[in-house]
């Protein structure tokens, strides 16, 4: 690995070109690509301890849905020393990795890649909690309060920085649905989400009979995980969710361009409420499940009806909770209602997992003190441009770009890893008024929309000329 550059020299009191709110999978590829621009002075806040990605579904053998080149840097810079390969490399993994020959990596390997570039990089503050954001008319920067934690996450000391830029990644979180939230808050009987499954697995095994809730991808990793490891006959498992069916998620070659910078910027450039009625019908473009999930469940189903019986196992879509309660000490009655039937049943369960997905964080918290700044839609919304940036009154020179904050105005791709790289790349060829990442103008063959698309021309048969992708490396 190349040696890592000395990041610039800062006075506490001067303003920063950069702060990151928020360290998950974005801002940190934004932290990986933003680490050779020298001359950039950024740092990065986090409330956790340290990084991790969704622990609690780091199930064995359970695969991220893109392929490893969508790691936080390789599609805006191939070249950079926090790509997935150079992690392999620098194991001694690279020759096992060519070998298993596969696309999609496994989720703890993942998050390991990503737990290696958090630990390396220079200018992230785990322990951070970033409590407000202000604007100071006087200096023309942002201040950021934010609250230092001790390792019990408890307050240990109270900060200030300024920035002329921020960057918020806040990501998501677990959506429990209205009906469901007494029995999660309460003690007994086990009702999770999918979020904390690992933690709770031995007890879920140990229940009688368990219901998961949810017809995503996580709902059908956490069935299958709990299908295997239960004696045949006696499985106890119920399998439901809204959807009308256990669909398989969009993973077509031109299905998938929907994840492309063309998609976004077309998809940016419609109206909005052109935008809602799309975003509302695309749910299986992320929202299914992988089609070896789904082979995976049903050799396991089959396997199990080779003696003649069948798995005491119930799988139904198309079925909403309408009401939630405790049945006795030790048990959860669900009220349900089938949708297309227009019929009601009641379903008593031991244990129940919600595989409910997961929300955008609400930013109203932290962006408090911005308000009075920022435009929104006709849904109170806050507006985002084509450069990821939070619209904002024009007597506010600084910038606030977002992550994982805009599915509103660019569609299906702002939670997809995918976009990561280029996302971040697009952000910090804005924020330095240079391209220090030089990024393609056609990524789809598919044409979005009768405008023209610009057309890139072929390549001339003249000697390559190889061109750092980054100035200076």
């Amino acid at each position: 690995m190349s040696t890592t550059p000395t990041p610039p020299h800062h006075e506490p009191d001067s303003p920063r070109d950069l702060v990151g709110i928020g360290i998950g999978p974005f801002n940190l590829s934004l932290a990986a690509l933003a680490q050779p621009l020298t001359e950039l002075d950024a740092v990065f806040y986090d409330q956790r301890p340290a990084f991790d990605w969704h622990p609690g579904l780091l199930i064995e053998g359970a695969r991220v849905q893109v392929p490893f080149l969508a790691d936080l840097v390789t599609l805006a810079d191939p070249t950079s020393p926090w790509s997935f390969l150079n992690y392999l490399r620098t194991r001694e993994r690279l020759f096992p990795f060519y070998f298993a020959e596969r696309f999609h990596i496994q989720r703890a390997e993942y998050d390991a890649y990503c737990r290696w570039v958090a630990d390396s990089l220079p200018g992230l503050r785990f322990g951070h909690q970033v409590d407000a954001v202000r604007w100071n008319p006087e200096r023309d920067v942002f201040e950021v309060d934010f609250t230092q934690l001790d390792a019990d996450g408890e307050a240990e000391a109270l900060g200030r920085t300024y920035t002329r830029n921020i960057v918020l990644g806040v990501g998501t979180e677990p959506y429990v649905p209205d009906p469901l939230k007494p029995l999660v808050d309460a003690a007994g009987v086990p009702v999770l989400h999918a979020a904390d499954y690992l933690a709770h697995r031995d007890r879920l095994r140990a229940a009688d009979h368990v219901t998961v809730i949810g017809t995503g991808q996580s709902g059908a990793e956490v069935f299958l995980d709990l299908l295997r490891a239960r004696p045949a006959g006696r499985e106890g498992l119920h399998w439901l969710g809204r959807t009308p069916a256990f669909a398989p998620m969009e993973y077509s070659r031109l299905g998938l361009e929907h994840f492309t910078p063309d998609y976004t910027r077309y998809f940016h450039a419609l109206a909005e409420g052109a935008r809602d009625r799309l975003t509302a019908g695309q749910w299986q473009l992320h929202k299914g499940i992988d089609a070896d999930t789904i082979a995976a469940i049903h050799d396991e189903l089959y396997r199990r009806s080779l003696d003649g019986g069948w798995p005491d196992v119930r799988l139904t879509p198309g079925v909403r909770v309408r009401t939630a309660g405790r049945l006795a000490a030790t048990k959860v009655e669900l009220h349900l209602e089938h949708t297309e039937q227009n019929s009601r049943s009641r379903l008593t369960t031991d244990a129940v997992v919600l595989a409910t997905g997961y929300r955008e964080r609400p930013l109203d918290r932290v962006l408090a003190g911005l308000d009075p700044y920022l435009r929104r839609d006709s849904r109170e919304r806050p507006r985002v441009d084509d450069r990821f940036r939070l619209v904002m009154d024009p007597s506010v020179t600084g910038s606030l770009h977002v992550q994982n904050a805009e599915r509103h105005t660019h569609g299906v791709g702002a939670p997809d890893l995918g976009l990561a790289a280029w996302r971040s790349a697009t952000i910090l060829n804005s924020l330095t008024g240079k391209t220090p990442y030089p990024l393609p103008t056609r990524t789809a063959f598919t044409t979005f929309g009768l405008e023209p698309q610009p057309r890139v021309p072929a390549a001339r048969q003249e000697p390559a000329v190889l061109t750092p992708l980054v100035e200076g490396c």
